[in-house]
């Protein structure tokens, strides 16, 4: 393997976003004029209807989602990816699945103890993480870091994930499901929306985050910013090069939008911590047109948009980072916020014709003890779960299918006609052994439960007791 820089690279973009007084203000949505105007002309049409009507609230538009011709009865796709979490750390418990309650540091056997909801810090989980958790395929090398010794040879019992439970009971469990690529979420995120990364292996280098009172931006993309800004890119021979935060690949929103399906990608805005898990912000070709303005939505809006049946034919979702499960974050909290997401698709006329694929970015540095099939020089990463929900899932399925963050998307592009983009997205499956669509679409099972949490979700947990005793824990690490 060689070393080069590509000085090339950084000019790949149309537009290459490193000004420091630009970057934080680009909103989700971003109002073009144009849209301002529309909306405008909407909102006096609507108030005049509402005039007309005597105040009577206007019934909704029809919604013409499932008129879309599609290849199953899936109407609507919903893409949930959360944080750092192994299959291991929260089903390693569940009844048929291959987990274990054992784990294995360094040759020793040593039993898994209790996972805390909140941790006393983070564990490793970058490439190098990657590489010393496999430690030569033996799967016994994580204990990295400060606390990896202790805490990543832990799991999660029902009683703290109990909606989880319940779902991978009613519907369908992935327990041989990968992260994309054997690394942290940056190249991760990638595949989750192009069945790709570019080469992509590791997360930025040198990026800068700028606080500005409560609101802190950093991001990972066309507006990161911080001097000299990049990313090692892996070429099919092996070789690695510098490029910068922007890339022009293409994902499947734009295939989407290229047969006139629409779609939308809630996340974190900027000066909200997880702004740097939209991926888009890294594809200069959504970020510096019309594509972001029309397609970005904010996360704090999903539920209200659930309930207005406001979602489109594909959707994916990032969460703030502090609802995300990202060590050392509440599990509780995360859970109770997914909870109400898919509690809320239930309830929704929606539901019907809905399937909704949850799963994790990447292992987050918990143990696991299957070592992961190796398909190419970037993956795949440590095993991760995926939940798949849906009136035509059949209940109670695990899935022992190997997938990976492209395969969700191979769904996709069957069910709308689309070209299949990368090699991960065509040699994957379509979940034909998940789903039944001969049959009756089900009534839903809503998670009834709340999960246990400690303290609000936003904020250091003073007083916590749930960790070792004599854990001392590194507050740098809580936002």
């Amino acid at each position: 393997m060689t070393l080069r820089l590509d000085r090339t690279a950084s000019m790949t973009s149309p537009m290459h976003a490193r000004d420091e007084e630009r970057a934080p203000d680009h909103p989700i949505p971003y109002m073009t004029r144009r849209r301002f105007l529309g909306g405008s002309a909407m909102a006096v049409a609507g108030g005049v209807l509402f005039s007309c009507t005597g105040g009577r609230v206007v019934p909704k538009l029809a919604d013409e989602t499932p008129e879309i011709d599609t290849a199953s009865p899936i109407k609507r796709v919903v893409y949930v990816m959360l944080e750092n979490r192994s299959f291991n750390n929260l089903f390693g418990r569940f009844p048929g699945v291959e987990g274990a309650t054992v784990g294995v540091e360094l040759g020793r056997e040593k039993p898994l103890i209790r996972c805390p909801e909140w941790l006393p810090g983070d564990i490793p989980h970058d490439r190098a993480a990657h590489l010393n958790c496999l430690n030569g395929g033996a799967m016994d090398g994580f204990g990295n870091g400060e606390f990896g010794s202790t805490y990543a040879y832990s799991m999660f019992d029902e009683d703290q994930i109990p909606n989880y439970y319940t779902w991978a009971r009613e519907y369908a469990l992935s327990d041989h499901f990968f992260a994309s690529v054997g690394g942290p979420s940056y190249p991760n995120h990638y595949y989750f929306i192009a069945g790709q990364s570019g080469g992509v292996l590791d997360n930025p280098e040198n990026i800068e985050t700028r606080v500005d009172g409560n609101k802190r931006f950093k991001s990972w993309g066309c507006d990161a910013l911080g001097d000299d800004v990049f990313v090692f890119v892996k070429d099919d021979a092996g070789n690695l090069t510098k490029h910068d935060t922007c890339f022009n690949y293409p994902t499947v929103g734009q295939q989407l939008t290229g047969i006139g399906v629409d779609w939308a990608y809630y996340s974190a805005t900027p000066g909200q911590v997880g702004y740097f898990w939209n991926a888009y912000n890294g594809i200069g070709d959504v970020f510096h047109t019309d594509l972001w303005d029309r397609h970005m939505r904010p996360v704090d809006s999903i539920v209200p948009d659930i309930e207005a049946e406001r979602l489109p034919a594909v959707t994916w979702i990032t969460p703030r980072f502090e609802l995300s499960d990202h060590p050392p974050y509440s599990t509780g909290h995360a859970h109770n916020w997914l909870s109400e997401i898919v509690n809320s698709i239930m309830r929704s006329p929606m539901w019907e014709h809905t399937a909704i694929f949850v799963t994790w970015d990447e292992w987050g540095g918990f143990y696991d003890p299957v070592l992961p099939p190796v398909v190419d020089d970037l993956g795949l990463g440590v095993r991760v779960p995926l939940l798949t929900i849906s009136p035509y899932t059949e209940r109670g399925v695990i899935d022992s299918e190997v997938g990976e963050f492209s395969t969700p998307l191979r769904f996709i592009s069957d069910n709308w006609g689309l070209p299949y983009l990368t090699p991960r997205i065509r040699k994957t499956h379509s979940f034909e052994h998940v789903f039944n669509f001969k049959k009756k679409p089900r009534e839903p099972v809503f998670g009834k439960e709340t999960a246990p949490t400690y303290g609000g979700a936003f904020a250091f947990p003073d007083g916590y007791d749930g960790w070792v005793p004599g854990t001392d824990p590194n507050e740098d690490h809580f936002i």
